[in-house]
């Protein structure tokens, strides 16, 4: 949503952003509503709410990449108890969505293809996929807590993530938000879409968002600012923590990162220069072999 009208400078109003920043909002409050009332284009969600019911879920994105999901289902089988694991496919082709659906169906996860993504840029498209998993599956499904995560952020180590809901209402990794002019000094944030925990019985009566609000400067989830994170504060919150690392010794963070966000490891999917997409590829596999042997086939 574009920010209040008292936060919009004299430079603002004379580059009519407020007006600009209005019609966009309006139009993706329109795509957002037309694709969440769209039905699935393959799982049993009936089935599937009925499964959620009263019991934490760890729900994970796909998108193009059976590899991530195979080893994801396994080493949270592995390490995360207690929680149920459920695939939601946002792919937009056939061919890989069918590869995904096996690898779900090998680890024995509920899988769950979205409809067709009306919006290509992927922040955007996944914006729009979360909010149609809590419409049409969390909110309906009532579960304890649920959580989301993406597809290529794997447990390393025992643990459980909605440990925190026992003295907050949502946990997770805390990201900033990024200042809308030079001189904006920035106290927005919100929890990065791809881990971020919720306690269901806090949020249920919200009109909760995770798409972006790239006028305000935040990113996938953002969108819940003003109705769950702005009015909290965050000094109080206990959050996942969060370093980035290069993926081999030497090299510059930037040329190919990797995110630990506590034993949780995150491959973190394109981002650096393509230069070393091969190397980033080894260390990610090096890192999580030792993880999967202990994990058992699927």
């Amino acid at each position: 949503m574009p920010p209040r009208l008292v936060d919009y400078a004299l430079a603002d109003w004379l580059r009519l952003r407020p007006v600009v920043q209005g019609f966009k909002t309006a139009r993706y409050r329109v795509v957002d509503r037309r694709f969440r009332g769209m039905p699935a284009r393959s799982g049993d969600i009936a089935e599937l709410t009925g499964l959620i019911r009263g019991r934490r879920v760890l729900i994970t994105i796909a998108f193009n990449d059976p590899q991530t999901i195979a080893w994801q289902a396994r080493l949270i089988r592995r390490y995360v108890a207690g929680t149920l694991y459920v695939v939601a496919d946002n792919s937009p082709g056939d061919d890989t969505a069918s590869e995904i659906a096996r690898a779900a169906a090998a680890a024995g996860a509920p899988y769950v293809r979205l409809p067709r993504n009306l919006w290509s840029g992927a922040s955007r498209s996944h914006g729009l996929a979360l909010n149609w998993v809590w419409h049409n599956l969390v909110l309906p499904g009532q579960p304890e807590a649920f959580g989301f995560i993406d597809d290529d952020i794997y447990p390393t180590a025992a643990d459980d993530p909605f440990a925190t809901l026992a003295s907050q209402d949502f946990y997770g990794v805390v990201r900033p938000g990024m200042p809308r002019s030079a001189d904006e000094s920035v106290s927005r944030w919100f929890l990065w879409a791809g881990f971020c925990m919720y306690r269901f019985a806090a949020v249920r009566d919200l009109l909760l968002d995770f798409s972006q609000d790239w006028f305000l400067g935040l990113d996938t989830g953002g969108g819940n600012w003003e109705v769950l994170y702005r009015d909290v504060d965050r000094s109080r919150l206990r959050e996942q923590s969060s370093v980035f690392v290069p993926c081999r010794e030497g090299m510059a963070i930037e040329d190919a990162p990797l995110q630990w966000c506590g034993s949780w490891f995150h491959a973190v999917g394109l981002m650096g220069r393509p230069a070393f997409a091969a190397d980033k590829a080894r260390a990610i596999a090096e890192i999580l072999e030792p993880h999967l042997a202990q994990a058992g086939p699927t």
